[in-house]
Order: structure tokens, then C-alpha cells, then sequence
């Protein structure tokens, strides 16, 4: 393509707050520096004071930055950031304490709320006097089986203004797939909402509450959050008390804001769990903190007083990241429920009337909306909306032409790609930069991200693997329970020593951007040659039959064969005539090597909570092997599809 879909105006270049940090960068540093690739040059170039530039531009409240930025070099891992500085991670994001919108909620169509700054102030402040008065303390573990609910967020703030660590997964979770989490940290409060809606429909949360409180040892105390707002209706379970209860106890006090070395522990996240034991990866304060702020003014150009949403669940980095956004001064858009309910348009209804200026979502819920032939540019005023994030899997060419088509012209499309592992992105937006269809823009100012060959030499214009070559200070402190952190260092660095390689499959553009074809632990092997599961993908879900589309190799006959099952449109069949279809798609538009050997339909695709498609899942079901652990799947059900398939004995 020789034009990209989009530039950004002169104006906006102008206001946007890059610009102005390019402008500071290069009046301090004496650096030409005058775009946004020379930026990055520098970046990576000279890390500590980039950093250091972002510490101050971004306003970072604590003691610091300190004099020494970097201890250990390029060491990786073992590079320590910041080893003078103190601060609070809730201190940072509630800045804000007047009467400005902080939080707006809606659950489906049934429940909303709104808290101002102030307001979630004196909320988190009752909130960490309850938890303080349970003993909680600096390293202690707070534990949410919640909705996306403010009650969440500030249940968040109070644990870490204490000093504690905060990790979450939402409610959809089964009982023994949040054990298989908390179990292993052994939080000392859990907070746990009384249920909440999805499709229209209330689904209870306490009695799994209670059995998850009862495996808990260590749990001092289960509070119970009313979903609706008002007091739960059913009876408590064990060693709960209701939300109401816990702020009487906190009282009317400030909260104290605990200042703690820079790679003090914040957040716990866990892997998929999809084949095996979730890992426990914990993440420091200043290193999630800075990043996210780099990632949400420089890279979004968040601004106080934006409205900031993102569809996701609790159980997703993806909240974490949202939250956040309260750093930047800006509010935070929650949404708990089903993206289509009660009608496609719902989320886009929301976006209007609280004046989104940024929408973040999933790319599936994008390509989704494709299919549905949904026009939110001609049925909804967005004019306040600036940026559009996509996530969670490459975003297809197609839906890059239905963004600017259907939803709006005048936007910033900002695929990006990261990971629960970081807490944060390698490569995503540029608000002064151009989209290029298919690509996501720019890879993360200082982040040494690079496409490295089998032979680990540094690639551009070629696929391989995506590895950052130099430290960065979300990287997390480690996994709980690895003392000597050899499960770690096997985790990332064992392929390429010295050399971060996150799994994806991944290409460097001719214009600075990145292509992402998918897991490199899913790509595709037959006859020697790799294919990313994303290239196939492209070419299946743009034909209108075909809803979603899952891809895997089957070990057949000393190779290996693609096989690829489709979703198709409620009331269709596969047919010898669609299947040549979809055959032909792929041979035009990849090549030969990615035709799939057979097609089969199926009903659902398992996925997990996140709405990622479990690839290794299928994969390993179609060799006889098992899931070691299905809970972590969304829909386990869904696996029962794939085993001993007759269309696959030949």
C-alpha cells in the first residue's frame, strides 16, 4: 500500500503531549531530536536519561529519581532501575482529589455508578484503615474475585497505598481455577463481589466465594462488595463482612501513602494456566508505574481530563493498564458484561454518551463487528474519540478498512502487543505518526525491540522472533515462589542469553512498525517452513461464512499438516464448495505452503478468560495428549469437539 489510512493533522501534532516531550528532550539533552523516530533512536540509545526525562515530564511523585538511574547495565536479567527513589503506587494515581469525574460504571443495562476524585479518595481511605486494622501491611497479599466495578479499583488503591500486593481474577473463574492462583500466593483479605450480570442474566458469585475463602490459608477476612451498589441480600458466608461494614471500620482518615523502594512488589498476574500451573509473576511499583505513564501520555496522548475505556475483565492485564490512566489525571470508562448485550451497538452507546476519548477492545470484538455490519460512524456521535486500541490478537488488514470505513476516519488506530509477562507493551501507538494498514505503529520508546532469526542475529523485512535486547523497568522482579529464579530466567531468557524473547512471531517494517503473525509456540511447521497461525487467519475471516477460524499442525506421515477449523454463520454448512473457497483465499493471497491439509467445522473455539484462542489446547487434544489444565479455559466444554475427529484419521 502506498498511502497509510490516516495521518494526524498539524494541530494535533502540535497539542499532543509527545511533541511537547520531544521539544523538553531536546532543549535539555542538546540532541536533535525532532520526530518521533529520531526520539526512539535516543531512547535506546541513552536509556537512563530517557527515563529519567519521562520520571520528570510525566510528574512521578515519590522521593527520586535519584542520581543512579541503572545498576547492572544491559545485564538481563539482574538490571536494577532507580535503586535510590521511594514512592507509592496509589499515591501516583490519585493525584486528583477535587470533584472531576474519576470513575464512570455501567453494567450492561442494569446498574452504573460514578465517583468523582474526591470521592474514590475518601473511599480508599476508609478502605486501607479497614485493611490496616486487619493487619495488612507492606507485602501482604490483597486478593479480588471481582467485576470490573469501582469498588475493585479502589479495593486496589487501598492495598497498595499500605504497601501491600494486589492480584485479581474476575468471577467467571471456576473455583478451583482461582485456587490454582490465589492458592499460591495466599492473600490475607479477599474481596469478592456478591455475583454479577452477563447477557442479561445474574449469575451468584457467593457460594464459590466461600469455597474458594475455605482452601485459603492465611485469609483473615472475605469482603463481600454488593454488585448493585446496595447491601447483598443473601447471607454472608464465613469470615465475611460486607463492604459497608469494612469502611465503617476504616473510619473517616486520609490513607497514609506507604513510600517503598522502586521495585517494591504491586501487582501479581498469572500465565494462562493453559498448560500448566499458572505462573505467579510478580511486578514492581515504579516499574509498571513509569511504564504505564510513558505508554499512556507519550504513546496515547492521555490528557487530564479524557475519558479512558477499555473492554476487559479483571482477570487481564488489560485492567491493570486501565487503571493506571487515573496517573494521567483522565477518568476511567468501566464496563462489566457482554460486549453485544443487549445489543452490538452497546458498548459504541456507552462511548457517546460519556464522551470516550479513547476506546480500547479486543481485536476479535473488532473483526466482530465487522461481520455483524455494524456502522457506528453513521449511528453515533463520537466526535470526542481520538484513539481506538486494539488487543489480545493481531489485528487483521480488513479490520484496519472497517476502523476507518465504519467507525471513524479522523482516529488513531493503535493496535497494540505486550503481555501479562510485562504488564505493559513492546510495540504500540504513535498519536504523530501515520497507520499503515496491517501494522501496528511504532515499536515502545525505550524498548531495544528487535526481530531476531534462528541464529539470533537482528532482522528487518524478515519473520522471526521478537526479543528486547536491553533492560526496561517493567520487566517483572520475578515469579513468587522461585527463589533462585531459575524458572524465570528459563521462562525468557533461555533461548537468546542477555536477550528477552516473548514468544511472538513477529516482523519489522519498512516504515519502523511491526507485524505480529502470532505465538511462536502455535506457529505452524510443515515441511520445514514457519508460518505464524495469524497470516492464515487473515485470509479465512475475510470471507463473510467464516465467523472465526482456529489453526494448528498435526503431526502426520514424518511432517507436519495444517489443519484449520472454522466457525461458520449460524445455519451453515461446510461444504466441498465453501472448503475450496477458503483453500483458494489462502493459496492467492499467502501461498501454497499455507492451505491447510483438512478443514473441519466446529461449533466453538476454546478460549481462554482473556478471549485468546487456545491454539496448544486443540493441539495437543488432536495427538491424544492432555490439558493439564482446563480450568483455565473460559469454555473447557468446547474441547470435547475435537477429539477423534474421523475427518482427521486420513
Amino acid at each position: 500500500m502506498s498511502e497509510p489510512l490516516w495521518r494526524p493533522s498539524a494541530e494535533r501534532i502540535a497539542r499532543s503531549n509527545i511533541s511537547r516531550f520531544i521539544k523538553v528532550v531536546a532543549e535539555r539533552s542538546g540532541s536533535p531530536i525532532g520526530d518521533f523516530d529520531a526520539l526512539y533512536r535516543w531512547s535506546i540509545a541513552d536509556p537512563e536519561a530517557f527515563w529519567r526525562e519521562v520520571w520528570r515530564f510525566c510528574g512521578v511523585i515519590g522521593d527520586g529519581p535519584g542520581e543512579v538511574v541503572l545498576e547492572g547495565g544491559d545485564r538481563m536479567p539482574g538490571a536494577r532501575w532507580f535503586g535510590q527513589a521511594r514512592l507509592n503506587f496509589a499515591e501516583n494515581l490519585m493525584r486528583r482529589r477535587d470533584d472531576a469525574t474519576a470513575i464512570v460504571f455501567r453494567g450492561e443495562d442494569k446498574v452504573g455508578r460514578r465517583l468523582s476524585f474526591g470521592e474514590l479518595y475518601r473511599k480508599v481511605g476508609a478502605l486501607a484503615g479497614a485493611l490496616a486494622g486487619l493487619g495488612v501491611g507492606r507485602g501482604d497479599r490483597v486478593a479480588g474475585f471481582m467485576p470490573n466495578l469501582p469498588e475493585t479499583v479502589a479495593a486496589m488503591l487501598a492495598a497498595t497505598s499500605l504497601g501491600a500486593i494486589w492480584t485479581s481474577c474476575s468471577p467467571d473463574f471456576g473455583v478451583r481455577a482461582a485456587l490454582d492462583r490465589f492458592g499460591q500466593v495466599a492473600p490475607k483479605v479477599l474481596f469478592g463481589a456478591d455475583g454479577y450480570y452477563y447477557n442479561g442474566k445474574w449469575i451468584d458469585s457467593l457460594e464459590r466465594l466461600d469455597a474458594i475463602a475455605g482452601e485459603l490459608g492465611g485469609l483473615e477476612r472475605l469482603i463481600v462488595v454488593p454488585y448493585g451498589g446496595e447491601r447483598a441480600q443473601a447471607a454472608l458466608p464465613r469470615r465475611a463482612i460486607d463492604l459497608e461494614a469494612a469502611l465503617a471500620a476504616g473510619g473517616s482518615r486520609d490513607p497514609e501513602f506507604v513510600r517503598l523502594p522502586f521495585d517494591h512488589p504491586v501487582y501479581i498476574l498469572y500465565s494462562s494456566g493453559t498448560t500448566g500451573a499458572p505462573k505467579c509473576i510478580v511486578h514492581g511499583a515504579g516499574g509498571t508505574l513509569l511504564q504505564h505513564l510513558k505508554e499512556h501520555m507519550l504513546h496515547t496522548d492521555i490528557r487530564p481530563g479524557d475519558r479512558v475505556f477499555y473492554f476487559t475483565t479483571c482477570g487481564w492485564m488489560m485492567w491493570n493498564w486501565l487503571v493506571s490512566a487515573l496517573a494521567a489525571g483522565a477518568a476511567i470508562v468501566l464496563y462489566d458484561g457482554a460486549p453485544f448485550y443487549p445489543h452490538p451497538g452497546a458498548l459504541f452507546d456507552f462511548a457517546q454518551a460519556e464522551d470516550v476519548t479513547m476506546f480500547g477492545t479486543s481485536a476479535k470484538y473488532i473483526d466482530a463487528l465487522r461481520k455483524e455490519g455494524l456502522r457506528p460512524a453513521e449511528s453515533h456521535d463520537l466526535s470526542a474519540l481520538r484513539t481506538i486500541c486494539s488487543t489480545g490478537s493481531p489485528l487483521m488488514p480488513e479490520s484496519f478498512d472497517y476502523v476507518y470505513q465504519c467507525v471513524k476516519r479522523d482516529v488513531c488506530l493503535s493496535s497494540i502487543s505486550g503481555g501479562t509477562d510485562i504488564v505493559s507493551c513492546f510495540v504500540l501507538g504513535n498519536p504523530i505518526g501515520p497507520v499503515w494498514r496491517g501494522e501496528i505503529q511504532a515499536r515502545g520508546l525505550g524498548m531495544k525491540v528487535q526481530v531476531f532469526d534462528d541464529r539470533g542475529r537482528s532482522v528487518v523485512g524478515q519473520r522471526g522472533e521478537l526479543v528486547c535486547a536491553a533492560p526496561f523497568p517493567s520487566m517483572p522482579i520475578g515469579f513468587w515462589n522461585d527463589p533462585d529464579g531459575s524458572r524465570y530466567r528459563a521462562a525468557y531468557f533461555e533461548r537468546y542469553p542477555g536477550a528477552w524473547c516473548h514468544g511472538d512471531w513477529a516482523e519489522l517494517t519498512e516504515h519502523g512498525g511491526m507485524i505480529i503473525y502470532g505465538r511462536s509456540d502455535a506457529v505452524l511447521n510443515p515441511g520445514g517452513v514457519r508460518i505464524g497461525t495469524a497470516e492464515i487467519y487473515r485470509q479465512v475471516e475475510r470471507l463473510d461464512e467464516v465467523v472465526e477460524a482456529l489453526a494448528v499442525g498435526q503431526a502426520w506421515d514424518g511432517d507436519v499438516r495444517i489443519v484449520l477449523f472454522v466457525r461458520l454463520r449460524e445455519g451453515l454448512v461446510l461444504g466441498p464448495a465453501l472448503a475450496a473457497r477458503i483453500k483458494d483465499e489462502i493459496r492467492r493471497n499467502a501461498s501454497p505452503r499455507h492451505v491447510p491439509a483438512r478443514i473441519v467445522q466446529v461449533s466453538d473455539l476454546p478460549r481462554t478468560r482473556s478471549g485468546k484462542i487456545a491454539e496448544l489446547a486443540v493441539r495437543a487434544v488432536l495427538h491424544g495428549q492432555p490439558v493439564t489444565n482446563t480450568e483455565a479455559l473460559a469454555n473447557p466444554e468446547a474441547l470435547e469437539q475435537y477429539k477423534s475427529r474421523p475427518e482427521l484419521a486420513s
